[in-house]
């Protein structure tokens, strides 16, 4: 009675750790997906490849504050980025009635001449860690503003910009 009792146990515990196999054979006529695609199985049976989801741009506002008279005579301003998700942006801004467009960058470590701008509006070279870039814009009247950053996350980080009229700015971005 005993051995009945131990092969019943064994039979349903062989049966119980076997019940959550389940074996799918591959089908030749359909190749793994590529990098970056899954599968999708229609109602008819059949797979169709689903590219990966693509980074959305994202809109971002940057606020700069004044650091000197000049800046203190013009205000806070407000920049509108469009980042592409790509390293590249696009970069626009009020002032004074004028409206500065152009473009922001995200750079290499050893970018030539990066931290000039940095230097002229706080009066040393050192930036903060992350990944840097720079940012230009013109408007219609020939004022211009020219910035350097640092991110300290995908979509935020800090700076400094530097106006063709000598007003010195602190920037920030992100949220």
């Amino acid at each position: 009675m005993k051995r009945k009792s131990v092969l019943a146990v064994s039979a349903v515990l062989v049966a119980a750790s076997l019940s959550g196999c389940y074996v799918v054979p591959i089908d030749p006529r359909y190749p793994p997906p590529a990098p970056g695609q899954s599968l999708v199985m229609t109602p008819a049976g059949t797979a169709v490849p689903v590219p990966a989801p693509q980074p959305v741009p994202a809109n971002l506002q940057a606020r700069l504050y004044p650091l000197n008279e000049m800046a203190g005579k013009m205000g806070a301003l407000t920049a509108n980025i469009v980042d592409s998700v790509n390293g590249h942006a696009t970069f626009s801004l009020s002032q004074g009635g004028d409206l500065l467009q152009g473009e922001a960058t995200r750079v290499a470590q050893d970018y030539p001449g990066f931290g000039s701008v940095h230097r002229q509006v706080y009066g040393d070279g050192r930036m903060p860690a992350g990944q840097r870039g720079i940012a230009s814009a013109a408007g219609a009247r020939g004022s211009y503003v020219n910035c350097e950053y640092a991110l300290t996350a995908p979509n935020r980080g800090t700076g400094a910009c530097l106006f063709s009229n000598g007003a010195k700015y602190q920037l920030h971005f992100g949220s």
